[in-house]
């Protein structure tokens, strides 16, 4: 029986889903493309101050499913004000959509309910509503252009792939659950402890069980060799719902595996270890060789998350060795640093773009330096701060990485993650330089912002000043994240 003192706690995630329910009562009674975004963005910032406001002093459990913590509070907030930013981008992008786009805002926030659930889960039956909640509403997201006479890519295919892929690793997922259950009796993370308790078939089993959900969850982080389907569904899909794809699904479902992971102690296994070792590297290097073909933006930041994801996997291996403390620090802030980095690029490519014509080749931003030479600073530093240059936040997440690493001796990963930075610097600096080569004919022109667009950029430039403080300045972050980790 939940009690109001339980209540307190989900104020976030019940702010948003009554944003929710007042988007669908709002629709029913008129369709309002700028009443629909006001409500849900307007419920995604009240969610997003409150969680603020409950950082400081909420730390209890509710239910067997979920555990309001500091750090599951730290990525509430950023789950909330990251769709917000995504709901802001949104409304400029499908504002001449040929077809109904309030229901878009809809999906929006349940997706964000999902992403909510997700960090605050501590139980199996916690998070798979929150996996499957963010899913259901990212199926329809990505092919919400479908009935468009101008929908600017093929939304339905994209759509399609990630819709049976998708439900092909949530299978892997809840078989591996449901062998978990048969030997342990129990699916609360804090209640397995393999590296602790008597397995009661045999450690094959275990082993079994964990690979099995451990693939699951690497289709949904786009971990090699899981990601063949990550540059179709980022091309084929709108760019809101690649940004939102990108940076909360991935982030949220991190997330969770992380708590999974520490909790239960599944790393004590050796070849679990050994396996997360393989798809470390395997995704560094897929990601960084594929990302050097790419000429669709969309595509290179695709295989390019890829490569960010194998990063995340060396300070998880790195976890086992140094009890937990640097390394959930560093794949924390690294987290962050990725979700700020990554959508500051999107929403580059969202501000001169529509859904019916997106600009997502890198020819396209030829000259970019002379035709408009603020964006494409904002391009640059997001573009330098994904490949790991001083003064931006990448810089200091990536050498977080790279300190768990070397506190954990893995050699062997840490050459993976300086040769793949290597080359990830390659395809980077290519993007930018062809934004310094003379601008070409008209035809390459973007369309002229209207009125609609000026709170997109403003997002850009809230992004980017976030990218340099924390670059310049990452103190205050980190003595958050190193006090919310302790609690895992």
């Amino acid at each position: 029986m939940i009690s109001f003192d339980d209540l307190l706690p989900l104020l976030p995630l019940l702010i948003t889903t009554v944003s929710v329910v007042l988007t669908m009562l709002a629709i029913s009674v008129r369709r309002s493309f700028i009443v629909s975004a006001a409500i849900t963005i307007i419920g995604l910032l009240i969610a997003t101050i409150v969680a603020l406001r409950m950082l400081p002093y909420t730390d209890q459990q509710i239910t067997p499913l979920f555990i309001i913590d500091q750090y599951s509070l730290v990525f509430t907030v950023v789950s909330c004000s990251i769709a917000l930013f995504i709901g802001i981008l949104s409304f400029p992008y499908f504002f001449r959509l040929d077809d109904q786009k309030e229901e878009f805002y809809l999906l929006l926030g349940l997706a964000t309910i999902g992403a909510i659930v997700m960090v605050s889960s501590n139980h199996f039956i916690g998070m798979i509503l929150g996996v499957e909640t963010l899913s259901m509403s990212l199926y329809g997201m990505i092919a919400y252009p479908l009935h468009s006479k101008n929908a600017a890519k093929n939304p339905l295919e994209a759509s399609i792939k990630y819709l049976i892929l998708s439900a092909a690793a949530s299978g892997f997922i809840l078989f591996g659950i449901a062998l978990v259950y048969m030997q342990t009796g129990t699916l609360e993370f804090s209640e397995l402890q393999f590296g602790n308790t008597e397995v009661l078939l045999s450690e094959g089993y275990t082993v079994l069980a964990l690979m099995l959900i451990v693939s699951g969850i690497s289709f949904k982080l786009s971990l090699a060799p899981f990601h063949m389907w990550t540059p179709d569904v980022y091309e084929g899909a709108p760019l809101p719902a690649t940004a939102y794809l990108a940076t909360i699904g991935k982030m949220a479902m991190f997330v969770v595996f992380l708590r999974f992971i520490s909790i239960s102690s599944a790393l004590s296994f050796g070849s679990v270890l050994a396996a997360f070792s393989f798809v470390a590297i395997a995704s560094i290097v897929i990601g960084n060789l594929l990302a050097l073909m790419q000429q669709n933006l969309k595509r290179l930041l695709a295989y390019s998350s890829i490569a960010h994801m194998g990063y995340l996997m060396i300070a998880v291996v790195a976890s086992f060795t140094d009890d937990n403390t640097l390394s959930i620090e560093a794949i924390s802030f690294y987290l962050i640093a990725y979700v700020v980095m990554s959508l500051g690029a999107f929403a580059v490519l969202s501000v001169v773009s529509s859904s019916e014509n997106e600009f997502d080749s890198v020819s396209n931003f030829q000259g970019l330096f002379w035709r408009s030479p603020w964006l494409a600073a904002i391009f640059t530093a997001m573009l330098l701060s994904l490949a790991g240059i001083p003064l931006t936040v990448g810089f200091i997440g990536k050498f977080y990485i790279f300190a768990s690493a070397v506190e954990s001796s893995l050699w062997v990963l840490l050459v993976a993650l300086v040769v793949g930075s290597g080359i990830g610097l390659y395809y980077y600096l290519r993007v930018i330089y062809t934004m310094l080569l003379p601008k070409i004919g008209e035809s390459e022109a973007f369309p002229v912002a209207g009125i609609e667009s000026l709170s997109s950029y403003v997002i850009l430039g809230i992004l980017f000043v976030a990218l340099i403080f924390l670059g310049v300045y990452p103190a205050p972050l980190m003595n958050l994240l190193e006090a919310a980790s302790n609690l895992i």
